[in-house]
């Protein structure tokens, strides 16, 4: 299946069970992904997470309802997935920007439309990417349980807690086990996809491990299984080159190769240093894939 039917699908979906309560992974099931992957990817090409997508269309709807039927404002409260009147009043009137009530009495609302995924020209660019297929490798950092992604690449978690290891010392604590020959050649921010949860998914700050005597208590050892990736070099400051590079790969590498789909197992960035604020910085983003 392809990415645009399969994206077609999940929003064909999740349209149809609006009034229940949306499991993520069977709307991404449609997609024949992964929850992680097509969130991340959802949100890339909409500029907007799927819970926005489904807050903003039942709301849309309820207010639609609010105008055409005299139905008691609790009923269409619960009708569209919540629980109180006041929870609903409240996001009813952060979206539209009216309490239900004016809303009845005629004041103006938004409208927010179903999506349809269209079929359109891409392409013509060039893409540099190479593939290393890697053995089973360790790293030793520190790992954290963040939230899923919302309507970015990388999630206010992530970025919270590289500040908190630059500020505590961890990431010098890390950097001391950097190997004198590594495979991956950096310091590594680990996405641990496969390990996704309903609410979140563990993310590593780590270097190659090459079994040398660990001295830290507070890091840990976690095996990275055997996997073929795609790399991808990205050019520029962070994060906007990275989001940029970010928002290629899903947008014109995975839907147009006809090779190489998206493994749902562990993605890395590697990150020769810590000049992240020069305007020629490089690093790279290393994404495992299956042969289709």
């Amino acid at each position: 299946m392809d990415w645009i039917t399969g994206i077609q699908r999940a929003i064909d979906y999740t349209e149809a069970h609006l009034m229940e309560s949306i499991d993520y992974e069977a709307v991404a099931k449609e997609a024949c992904s992964s929850a992680f992957h097509f969130q991340r990817v959802f949100s890339i090409l909409c500029g907007f997470s799927l819970g926005d997508y489904i807050r903003m269309r039942r709301l849309s709807l309820a207010a639609s309802d609010l105008i055409r039927t005299g139905d008691r404002v609790i009923d269409i409260a619960l009708k569209y997935g919540y629980e109180t009147p006041e929870s609903f009043s409240r996001a009813f009137a952060r979206f539209h920007g009216v309490t239900p009530t004016e809303a009845r009495r005629g004041a103006p609302v938004k409208s927010f439309s179903r999506l349809s995924v269209k079929l359109i020209l891409t392409g013509g660019n060039t893409m540099d990417y190479r593939i290393e297929k890697m053995e089973a490798f360790k790293v030793i950092g520190r790992r954290k349980n963040v939230d899923k992604p919302a309507d970015t690449t990388a999630t206010t978690d992530i970025s919270a807690f590289w500040g908190e290891c630059n500020a505590d010392g961890t990431t010098q604590k890390i950097c001391q086990y950097f190997p004198d020959n590594p495979r991956v050649k950096g310091l590594l921010g680990i996405c641990f996809s496969a390990e996704m949860e309903a609410n979140h998914f563990p993310y590593g700050i780590g270097v190659e491990y090459d079994g040398r005597p660990v001295i830290d208590d507070d890091l840990e050892i976690v095996e990275i299984p055997a996997h073929t990736y795609a790399v991808f070099t990205s050019r520029g400051k962070m994060p906007d080159a990275f989001v940029e590079t970010y928002t290629r790969i899903v947008t014109e590498f995975f839907p147009q190769n006809d090779r190489y789909a998206y493994c749902n197992g562990i993605e890395l960035e590697v990150y020769p240093s810590d000049k992240t604020d020069d305007p020629d910085y490089t690093c790279e983003i290393w994404i495992a894939v299956k042969e289709k």
